[in-house]
């Protein structure tokens, strides 16, 4: 791939400062074709045990792969932009980059560098993925028009961005208790062009007013000893998806979806998740469903204590919908 670096013909934010340059690294990449799908971490970190993939050897491995990389593999601009936005790490005669970019629905995602060991870290994947075409999903099967949207958690703001550019005159909130991840969104809703998505800092949806016809979320859903913010859904792993189930049953508006994209540890058959979101959705106004994604995710997590009483891990879509409208 040969990279060249144009000036970025997104809206920079605050010429000079880290940000526009971020911008224009995502810029100039995308217009050099770069292309990265991320994968979960264990099978990230089982292609970087490769022998042959132990520094980066192109873009992809630097921006993708988070390969540590040394002279002559970026372009000399590529490198200066990465130092003015703060995400150039040197070490010797190797450098070694503090975000990746991820490609997604046309588009171009930042986020944090693998390994996503820090607290604020903002994860991109499989799961980023899968949401994102649930919400897509969700805005081409209304019958009315998307007026204003949320998406709780929001990470990257992929979900955000994939309503905003499927619903332009829509008022698209992403919302996240993480300053990095507001800043990502920020900064991806930028190289979108997708200038009707606003970021806000809201814990749920406390920070923000009124109903929504559309709220989404892929919340953590996992068990994490550690407690990462983008990774711990609390003690059973689903008790943030269940705070996201009572905050959309109160700002529905009439007509107004809620796509909950989540996991669950299935325990001697039983999915104590979806038996805890019937309990508050049965006798509500919201129609309601639930299907697994898929039944065997991140198996590697059963070896731990953590889920030592789990049989299988499972992503889940729910989706509730309000009367009326």
């Amino acid at each position: 791939m040969t990279i060249t670096a144009p000036k970025s013909t997104a809206p920079s934010p605050d010429p000079g400062s880290a940000d526009a340059a971020l911008v224009e690294l995502g810029d100039a990449l995308r217009t050099a074709g770069y292309h990265f799908t991320t994968i979960t971490p264990a099978t990230h970190e089982r292609v970087n045990r490769r022998p042959a993939s132990a520094q980066a050897a192109d873009p992809r491995g630097v921006f993708g792969w988070s390969r540590p990389f040394g002279p002559g593999v970026l372009p000399d601009r590529l490198v200066e932009l990465m130092d003015a936005a703060g995400v150039l790490r040197r070490s010797g005669d190797l450098c070694r980059s503090l975000v990746r970019f991820s490609s997604y629905d046309g588009e171009i995602f930042v986020h944090s560098a693998f390994p996503t060991t820090a607290p604020d870290s903002v994860f991109f994947g499989p799961d980023t993925y899968r949401m994102a075409d649930a919400a897509a999903a969700a805005v081409e099967a209304r019958d009315l028009p998307v007026r204003r949207a949320v998406d709780i958690g929001c990470g990257t703001g992929a979900g955000a961005i994939t309503i905003a550019k499927r619903a332009p005159d829509a008022e698209v909130l992403a919302v996240d208790i993480n300053p990095t991840a507001l800043r990502f969104a920020r900064l991806n809703a930028v190289l979108a062009g997708t200038s009707n998505v606003r970021a806000r800092h809201s814990d749920l949806l406390d920070g923000v007013d009124g109903d929504f016809d559309l709220i989404i979320s892929n919340p953590p859903f996992m068990i994490d000893p550690i407690g990462r913010t983008y990774r711990d859904g609390g003690p059973h792993g689903h008790e943030l998806s269940l705070a996201v189930v009572d905050a959309a049953a109160r700002r529905l508006a009439p007509g107004g979806t809620l796509v909950l994209f989540s996991g669950t540890s299935v325990i001697d058959g039983r999915d104590p998740f979806r038996e805890a979101a019937e309990e508050r959705l049965d006798g509500t106004d919201l129609r309601w469903s639930y299907r697994e994604v898929d039944p065997d995710v991140y198996s590697e997590e059963l070896d731990g204590p953590a889920y030592a009483h789990a049989e299988r891990i499972a992503v889940v879509v729910l989706t509730a919908t309000r009367d009326g409208g």
